[in-house]
This record gives C-alpha cells, structure tokens and sequence, in this order.
C-alpha cells in the first residue's frame, strides 16, 4: 500500500494535461501502476497507459498509449512501448466502418516490433448505461522484425477485436479487452481483464490481468506472457 500515494500523486500530476484534451471533447483515462510479470521476463516493473476517445453522430477515434520498463538489480528487464489508434465512420446506430493502427516495440520478445494497419466493420452490440459490447473484424498487413537481425515477417493478417465492459456497483466496473491479429507466419493474441473501483470523481484502483501469446516464437522465448498490475487511475 505504501506504493499508491507516490502514484496517486502522479496520476494528479497529469490531470492538466488531460484536462485539455477534455476541453476539446475527448474523454479517457491515464494511468500508472505496478507490475509482476511472468513469462520471458520476471521482474517487478512500472507500466502505464494512456487511452483517448472521441464520439459523435459520425465519427469514433481512439488513442491508446502504453508502456512497461522494469529492472533487477541495475540491469534492465523489461522496455515494451506500444502506440495505437482508430477512427470509426457510423453507418447506422450501431455499425460503422473503421480503419485502425498499432505499433509495438519490444526490447525483450522475440519481435523487435510489430507494426499493423486494418480496417473492417464494426458493430456496437450492447450499449446500454451500465454494460458495453463491441465487436470489430477485417483484414490488414502487419510488419514485424526479428530481434537484433535483419529478419522481416511481412504478410497479411486478419483482424478481430472485442470492447466488453460491465459496471458491477455504483464504484465497481469489470472489462475485458480482446486484440487478435492472425496471419500465416504468426498468430499475436493480447487480451486485457481487471476490474476498477472508484475513489473520487476522478481517482480510481484498477487490477488487471494481461495475456500476450505469438504463435511463433524463438526457441529461449516462451509463446505467453502474463502481466499482473495495480494502477491507480485518473479519469477525465
């Protein structure tokens, strides 16, 4: 517990930046956190996220930021940088057409980075006050790097993705996100489950549970990371 008034302060630290973005009519969220993680890197680490939304009769955009940096006795265990966006164009009340972005960076994993461009359709199938569904499917081409040789994995990829949200109580809201991008040289599946439990207006606690699996990997990598996290949350 002693961790989370140093992050707490540090969620704070960003609401005037986030505050803007407020201003201009996005909404979202920021968050720090600590982090166990298990799989082909074990160490206690600091993970962040910043997520951006915009929504109106014809548009959706979204921007996520990530990032997870650890070390073990002065040397360092974990650099993962991860930047992603959307923009959705409504064709009715509940489908829309989108195009969609990520780019990974990873100091520790058999990829050095993956990069993908999709597009598809979307489809809002529960959006009622206190439970969210969304699905999105299409096709798109990722770029990916071997670490540290000069070993490109270019090709076409399917994509899916699910937005599920639930709100348990007044202060208590379960998630779970789903991403996956399967081609013929690799399959990549990440999916983000927690729950978050308000503190104030602004200020939130929020578990998580982060699964990361590639099909194919390097033979000293393991095919599934998991990450576990305790982030405390500003809202805006």
């Amino acid at each position: 517990m002693r961790h989370l008034l140093p992050l707490a302060l540090a969620a704070a630290a960003l609401s005037p930046t986030l505050a803007c973005a407020a201003d201009d009519g996005w909404s979202g969220s920021g968050e720090l956190g600590l982090a166990i993680s298990k799989g082909n890197t074990d160490s206690e680490t600091l993970v962040g996220k910043l997520a951006l939304g915009r929504e109106d009769e014809t548009w959706k955009h979204a921007v996520n930021v990530a990032f997870l940096y650890g070390k073990s006795d002065d040397v360092k265990t974990a650099r993962r940088y991860e930047l992603g966006g959307s923009s959705g164009y409504r064709l009715g009340a509940r489908s829309y057409v989108f195009g969609s972005g990520r780019n990974e960076r990873d100091q520790f994993s058999t990829n050095e980075y993956q990069s993908t461009l999709a597009g598809g359709y979307g489809f809002e199938a529960i959006m009622r006050e206190e439970t969210k569904l969304v699905f999105e499917i299409g096709p798109g081409y990722r770029w990916a790097k071997d670490q540290d040789v000069r070993v490109h994995h270019n090709e076409a990829v399917a994509r899916g993705f699910m937005d599920f949200s639930h709100q348990l109580t007044a202060t208590t809201r379960l998630y779970d996100i789903l991403l996956v991008e399967s081609g013929a040289d690799n399959t990549f599946v990440r999916n983000d489950f927690g729950v978050e439990v308000k503190m104030t207006d602004a200020l939130a606690l929020k578990a998580g549970f982060e699964v990361r699996h590639n099909t194919e990997v390097t033979d000293d990598s393991k095919r599934t990371d998991t990450l576990t996290t305790v982030n405390v949350v500003y809202g805006f």
